[in-house]
């Protein structure tokens, strides 16, 4: 074998570990792309959840308080029943019919299930939209560990090419398969 030989064949094993690493690279680089998505959804998600628990913990309070005006109302009404019993009859059956139409209503304002507006059911909703959140909030992490790992993993993979330094590129490629595991991990939060 001549030296010529064996110079071509040094470079030709030297781009087989480059085209290694440069795929390498383009695969850590796609992963990096979607735990980006996925970070950024996740966060949207999770932002959007705490919007709409706080909503329906609002609407609920407002219920809650209007609920409270109408028993105070109903109550000054059966007072002032209870103070007048020489009230005319026509007068005291307004006064019954208006104490029952607050009574109905506070009754509605506790439970409403055909329109979902009832305190019990605003209640409801606000849990749901803080379990979504909080789902939500526990992946976010896991994507910023995945972005950060693959970040360096693609970094160091590519000093590994310039500097022809094998290490760099076992360590890049260990970085970056964590980093796909953290990404995983993000989407369906096995641990």
């Amino acid at each position: 074998m001549e030296a010529q030989e064996t110079t071509e064949l040094i470079e030709q094993h030297a781009d087989g570990k480059k085209n290694r690493t440069a795929l390498t690279i383009s695969i850590f680089a796609m992963v990096l792309a979607i735990s980006s998505l996925g970070g950024s959804n996740a966060m949207k998600e999770s932002t959007h959840e705490n919007i709409l628990a706080a909503n329906a913990y609002a609407f609920y309070q407002a219920k809650a308080i209007r609920q409270t005006s109408l028993k105070l109302a109903a109550t000054d009404l059966e007072l002032q029943l209870a103070r007048e019993p020489n009230m005319p009859a026509p007068v005291k059956e307004l006064y019954q019919k208006k104490i029952d139409d607050y009574k109905k209503t506070v009754d509605r304002y506790e439970s409403e299930p055909e329109t979902r507006e009832g305190k019990k059911e605003l209640l409801l909703r606000a849990k749901e939209h803080e379990t979504t959140r909080d789902h939500a909030m526990r992946q976010d992490p896991w994507f910023d560990y995945a972005e950060g790992m693959l970040q360096i993993a693609i970094v160091l993979l590519s000093v590994s090419i310039v500097g022809s330094i094998p290490a760099l590129y076992w360590v890049g490629s260990i970085l970056g398969g964590l980093g796909f595991i953290s990404a995983i991990n993000g989407f369906f939060l096995f641990f």
